[in-house]
Parts: C-alpha cells; sequence; structure tokens
C-alpha cells in the first residue's frame, strides 16, 4: 500500500516532468542542428588524423627494410583483428555429391569442411584431361549471387578447358550457405527483393561474429584458406601456380585479405580492393580525405575492425603481397594519375624490383551509369575485364590465353547438398556453431577469473575491456558550460554542457532535491532515448527520487538523445555507418560513450553539494517490447519488428566495473543471456550494442552485488520468458534504490 499510494502521490508530478524541456541547447542555438551530425563529424575528423599519420608514416619508407617492418607491423594488427582462428585441419574433409562431364572439363560438386560441422559449398572445375602440371584458380564471388552465377561458369569452363583447376566456393551466407529462409517470392507474404536476402543478411552474420569476438571477413578468409587446401590436393597441381581471383562487389574484400596472410598464393585479382573504388572522385587532399581505410558501410568487409587505428590501409594490405604477383583490378574505368593509390603500390613494388609483378585490369565508364560497353558493370567479372588478365597469367605462369566458352548450366545442376550428404554431414548453421564457440569460450573464461583474487579479477577485466573498447578513460579536464538554473516539481534543474573531447559534447540536466541540505547522493540514467525519453517515459521515477533527497543526473552520453545521428537503428541507417565508422577507428561507439559517463561521474564528484560517495548509475531502455507471437524471421527489407537497446545496460554496468565510487547499479532492458544472440539468424538488436558476451556475462557475475538487473529481453526484443515472477516496476526499482544511496 505505501508503494501504491507513493505513485498515486507522485503521478501528477511525473506528467509535468514530460512538461519540461529536455534540451540543453535552445532552437536558435546554431549548434543545435549540427548535434545530430556530431558523431559523423568526429568520426570524420578522427579518420582524417589517422590518414595523415600513416600518409606520413608511409612517405618516410624508403627501403625494403623499412617497408618489411612498416608492413609486418600492420599485417600482424589486421591478423589479430580477424578474431581467434583454430588450427588448419591436418586431414580436411573433402565430399563429391555429384560428377558433370563437360565439353572438355568436368564439374565436381563438392563439399569441404572448414571449421568442425560448417560446410563450404563449392564447384570444382577440372579439365578432362589433366595436363602434367597445372594451376589452380581459387574464385571469391561477389556480394551480387552465389557460385552457380554464368560469369563464374564462364572462367570455370574457360579456364578448365585450357588446363587449369578452377574452385568457386560458396561465401559464408550465400547460396547454399545462406543463413536465412527467404529463397523465392513464396516465402514470405510481402514484396521483398529476393536476390538480394544473401547480401543483406551479412549484416545479421555480421553482428553475431562480431559478438562472439569474431569478424565476417576473418570467416570468409578461412574459408578461402582452405579452399586453397582443396586445390593442393588435387593431383598433378603446381604448388607455385595458386591464383586467386576476387569479383568486384564485395569479392576482391577478402581476397586480398586472403592473399596478404596466405604466402600459398603466388598471385592475386582483388577487383576494387586497395585504392580507388567505383564511388572514388579526385580529391585535393587525398593524403587526408581518401577511403585508405574504406569506408562506415553496413557490410563489414568494406571497413575492417582497427583499421585506421592499426594502420593496415587497403593498399598496405594488397602492397603486402609482393614480389607475389597482384593485378590491381578495378570493374568501370580507372587512371592511374587520379589514384592515390597507384604510385604507393608501385612504390612497394620497386623495392623489390618487380615492377612487372604489379599490372593493372579495368573496364569502362562509371558505376552510375546504365550498363553496355560504355560502363562496364558486371556481377562478378566480366569478359571485357577478363581480357586484361590473361595476358599477365601467360606473362608469368605459361598459361596459354583461352578462348572463351560459354554453355551455361541451370543452377540447380551445380547444386552440392543431396539428401544423403545432408544425412550423413549434419551440416550446421553460423549460429548454431557460434553459439557452441562462445559457451567453450565462456567456461575458459570463466576458468581463467576464476583462479584470480578479486582485486586481480577487477584489473583483468579493466584491462580486457580496455583493450576492447579502445580506451575508456574520462576526460582529465572536459570544459563545464553551465545555464541558469530553473525551478520544476520537487526540485532545481541545472543546463550544463560537458565538453570531454574536440567537437564533442555532452548535454546534461542535474536536478536537486527541493530544499537540499549538505551533500546529496545522485543518480547517473543513461538510455538512448536519453534525458527527453527520461522525462517521458520515468517522471515518476525522477519524482521519487527527488521526493527521497536523491538527485538526479540525465547525460546524453555521445549518441544518445540529442546528439543521436538519427532515430532509426536499421542496417542503413546513419547510426549504423557511425558505428561501423568507430570499429574502423578502433574505439566503438560503446567505448566512446563510457569514456562520456566517467567523466561526468568524476565532474559530479567534484561539484559542490553531491555526495561522490553515494552515486548510482542506471541504464535503462525505453524501447516498446515485441510480442511473442510475433513472426521474426523475416526478410531484412521487409517491415522490421521492434529493436532492442541493450546498450545503456551494458555501460551502466562497466561504469560500475570502472569506477568504484558507483555503489549500485540499475539495468533494464538488457540481453538477458549470454547465448540468446546466437538462438537463430534473426536478431534485433542496434549495431553498436554488438559486445563479446562471454565477457559481458562475467561482468555482471562478479559485479553482482553492486548491479540489479530487471525487465531484461531476448535479442528479438521480448520479456524474459524466463523470469518466475513479475519484474519489478521503474517506481518499485527507485524506491530500493534511493534506500540503498540513503543507507537504509
Amino acid at each position: 500500500m505505501r508503494l501504491f499510494a507513493l505513485c498515486l502521490a507522485l503521478s501528477s508530478v511525473a506528467a509535468d516532468f514530460a512538461d519540461v524541456n529536455p534540451n540543453v541547447f535552445g532552437p536558435d542555438d546554431p549548434r543545435t542542428k549540427d548535434l545530430p551530425k556530431m558523431m559523423a563529424a568526429d568520426a570524420r575528423r578522427r579518420m582524417q588524423e589517422a590518414n595523415l599519420r600513416e600518409s606520413k608514416a608511409f612517405a618516410e619508407v624508403a627501403t625494403k627494410e623499412q617497408w618489411t617492418q612498416y608492413r609486418d607491423v600492420r599485417i600482424r594488427k589486421l591478423r589479430e583483428s580477424l578474431g581467434a582462428w583454430p588450427d588448419p585441419p591436418k586431414d580436411m574433409r573433402v565430399e563429391v555429391t555429384r560428377k558433370i562431364d563437360g565439353d572438355g572439363f568436368v564439374i565436381n560438386n563438392i563439399l569441404y569442411e572448414s571449421r568442425p560441422g560448417l560446410w563450404v559449398s563449392a564447384n570444382l572445375y577440372l579439365p578432362a584431361k589433366p595436363p602434367a602440371k597445372m594451376p589452380g584458380i581459387l574464385i571469391s564471388h561477389s556480394h551480387h549471387t552465389p557460385k552457380t552465377h554464368g560469369e563464374l561458369q564462364d572462367m570455370g569452363m574457360t579456364w578448365a578447358r585450357a588446363g587449369t583447376a578452377v574452385l568457386v566456393p560458396d561465401h559464408l551466407g550465400h547460396g547454399e550457405r545462406r543463413q536465412h529462409d527467404f529463397r523465392t517470392e513464396k516465402d514470405y507474404d510481402k514484396p521483398f527483393r529476393v536476390s538480394r536476402q544473401d547480401y543483406y543478411f551479412r549484416y545479421n552474420a555480421g553482428l553475431q561474429l562480431t559478438a562472439a569476438g569474431e569478424s565476417l571477413m576473418g570467416w570468409m578468409v578461412w574459408d578461402l584458406m582452405r579452399g586453397v587446401d582443396v586445390l593442393l590436393k588435387q593431383p598433378a597441381i603446381d604448388r607455385d601456380r595458386i591464383i586467386l581471383l576476387g569479383a568486384v562487389a564485395g569479392g576482391g574484400d577478402p581476397a586480398g585479405v586472403t592473399a596478404a596472410l596466405d604466402p600459398r598464393i603466388a598471385c592475386v585479382v582483388p577487383f576494387n580492393f586497395g585504392g580507388w573504388q567505383p564511388e572514388s572522385r579526385v580529391l585535393e587532399n587525398p593524403d587526408r580525405d581518401f577511403a585508405w581505410f574504406g569506408d562506415g558501410y553496413w557490410e563489414s568487409t568494406r571497413g575492417l575492425r582497427n583499421g585506421a587505428r592499426d594502420g593496415f590501409a587497403h593498399f598496405v594490405i594488397v602492397g603486402s603481397v609482393a614480389p607475389r604477383k597482384v593485378i590491381y583490378a578495378h570493374e568501370f574505368a580507372w587512371d592511374g594519375k587520379t589514384d592515390p593509390a597507384w604510385p604507393r603500390l608501385q612504390k612497394v613494388f620497386d623495392f623489390y624490383g618487380a615492377k612487372d609483378a604489379l599490372r593493372v585490369a579495368h573496364g569502362a565508364g562509371k558505376v552510375t551509369g546504365p550498363g553496355g560497353p560504355e560502363n562496364t558493370h558486371c556481377t562478378h567479372v566480366g569478359a571485357v575485364h577478363r581480357k586484361m588478365i590473361y595476358p599477365a597469367l601467360k606473362d608469368w605462369f605459361g598459361m596459354p590465353i583461352p578462348e572463351e566458352y560459354s554453355k551455361r548450366l541451370p543452377a540447380d545442376d551445380l547444386m552440392c547438398w543431396t539428401d544423403e550428404a545432408t544425412k550423413e554431414l549434419k551440416p550446421k548453421k553460423l549460429h548454431q556453431v557460434l553459439r557452441e564457440v562462445v559457451r567453450e569460450r565462456g567456461a575458459a573464461v570463466d576458468d581463467r577469473l576464476e583462479r584470480l583474487t578479486p582485486d586481480e579479477r577487477t584489473a583483468t577485466l579493466r584491462r580486457d575491456w580496455a583493450a576492447l573498447l579502445g580506451g575508456v578513460d574520462r576526460a582529465a579536464a572536459p570544459k563545464a558550460t553551465e545555464g541558469k538554473s530553473e525551478e520544476v516539481p520537487g526540485g532545481t534543474l541545472a543546463r550544463v554542457v560537458l565538453e570531454p573531447d574536440p567537437g564533442v559534447v555532452v548535454p546534461l540536466l542535474l536536478i536537486t532535491p527541493k530544499d537540499a541540505k549538505g551533500k546529496v547522493p545522485v543518480v547517473v540514467m543513461v538510455a538512448q532515448g536519453g534525458k527527453a525519453g527520461f522525462l517521458k517515459e520515468r517522471g515518476e521515477v525522477v519524482a521519487a527520487f527527488l521526493k527521497a533527497g536523491v538527485a538526479v543526473c540525465l547525460p546524453d552520453v555521445r549518441g544518445t538523445g540529442e546528439t543521436r545521428p538519427g532515430d532509426s537503428a536499421d542496417r542503413t541507417s546513419s547510426r549504423t555507418s557511425v558505428s561501423q565508422t568507430n570499429q574502423i577507428l578502433g574505439r566503438p561507439v560503446l567505448g566512446a560513450q563510457l569514456r562520456d559517463l566517467r567523466t561526468v561521474l568524476r565532474w559530479l564528484q567534484a561539484r559542490a553539494g553531491v555526495d561522490g560517495k553515494r552515486l548510482a548509475v542506471w541504464g535503462d531502455s525505453f524501447a516498446p517490447l515485441n510480442d511473442r507471437g510475433v513472426r521474426f524471421a523475416r526478410p531484412l527489407d521487409a517491415e522490421s519488428p521492434g529493436v532492442a537497446e541493450p546498450g545503456a545496460a551494458v555501460l551502466a554496468a562497466l561504469a560500475a566495473l570502472y569506477e568504484d565510487g558507483v555503489a549500485q547499479v540499475s539495468t533494464r532492458g538488457g540481453v538477458f543471456t549470454g547465448t540468446d544472440l546466437w538462438r537463430s539468424p534473426y536478431l534485433y538488436v542496434p549495431h553498436d550494442a554488438a559486445v563479446p558476451v562471454p565477457d559481458y556475462v562475467w561482468l555482471n557475475w562478479r559485479l553482482v552485488d553492486r548491479v540489479y538487473h530487471t525487465a531484461r529481453v531476448d535479442a528479438w526484443n521480448r520479456s524474459d520468458a524466463s523470469q518466475l515472477v513479475k519484474p519489478p516496476s521503474p517506481a518499485e526499482v527507485a524506491e530500493w534504490l534511493a534506500e540503498q544511496l540513503r543507507g537504509k
């Protein structure tokens, strides 16, 4: 009854808080319109700094020895960024499920096991009469279509007829390895782009891999390396003539990275990777402004994690192949005079006296033009592009220029999985494999940390999370600007702006209880919806704290509230692009937000009237929950269910890890189980909330005495069905938290 009476008494006060202006910057302030662009502008500034730093460092490389040192550091960092690879299989399983005889060639439909339970479907084109020694070509297809596309068949048949083994595997998530259920328009009851779903679902796969401490690029590269194993298993294969061809539109990216990390590859043709892109333009200052590290797009292979931080620019990745052979390939027109990466690549090959080991292939026109002779669009590698590749392979490897051959087979003929193979091999989906990986790693983390003392455990977690988040130190002396105070129901409100980094602001509201005497405890409340969300959705909570003599601080850490880069968390949103760019820069959004939150906490501790030893952090979500009956298996261009917002819960727990002055933490809307993100291929969490879950679970467990989780959700943004009792209301949690802060 006491709580009911309290809630009833505060209901009118809560309504009043909904009328309080949540903004710190007024409508006439010139900075207001720039707030949603703040994170993008900050990322662009830091990217320019990284570009200039690496441009200067490369310009100082003057000898082969200096290049070797420069290269080795960066390629090692590239390898580390991709995730943890298992040991290569000693005797990889390769199963042939069908053999097709052609005109001068044979096609074997094969399956090879790249990881336990994870099989790669591939077409292996072989000469009908293999020569005594033959080269091998591995083709990394584009994101447009899988292995069965006509251009890929043309290349397989043409080169096989000329005496070459050609392997065309399905990339993870494509073709027979797709992770979704939408193969035809009959698979969903509303219109959607059937042919683009494999490509779109790279987003979900990338999120799940990131949350497991892995990367989509890393798993694609591993599969290609195992494809090299398949080629080397073929009788009469020439180990010194293994060629990797990376198609336009996402095939060249993993090809370039694979060649950098696998010395068995004698030649790589990484289309649209390493420098000039179809979307590139001539720049006044390319050292500063060129996309040396890719861009912040939702498809993570275009911008590699930590690339800008650790200096592995795309030209460095491709250049590291030297003195092995490289065909620097472009889908459209190309001019070496305007491509800033070209002289850098030439410089690298000159160190080895290997100018001829670097050739060029390109098409005509531009990406914005219609397809045709004037604009050489292709799906993988077009005939016009192949004509420029043939002479280089002839000169380098003695491969005769082949006669083009094109008698394409129906896609069904090239399918590798049969009912018998499925029954025998029992293939697993990505989420099933990752679920096992996460469980194993979680157990390893448990074992490692169990051996430590509590102080050692805290120090280890702090160190590990700082490395993961790219540094989380608070700003040493942030500039603080405070406006006039004003009266609000139950307290006094101050509008404050903190500046933890150049060009970055944290607008906040500090509401102190009316007639407060001495130093008061304070609760800091963070959410994606920011202070506006708290005033609207949690007015009764704010009122309850003030009535209990507890001050309330509502900061918009970067990317939330007033500074959020748009309202959408969808795959193609500005928020996703900002998050991906920060991954390239080596400091995920969560790390920057933790820096902001720690800065706010220290600012409060130094403020008169605040008890710095009685601080609490409240991490919340205002995302409406999805009903448990909602259909979650949907195409990624269909209308989406509501997205969860678990980031603030993680942020609040991390604040307790790093700040000893945080006495209590309360979270709402956090993800409730460590393996929930890998329940299925479908998940509804924002890009910036994907963090390695095993460590997150450990973080919560070790801080259980200070962290109180309520209203948890799953990766489909549904309430935690495992809870035996109804979760406490926000008002009930506020009452409990206020009592903790008052020492009762």
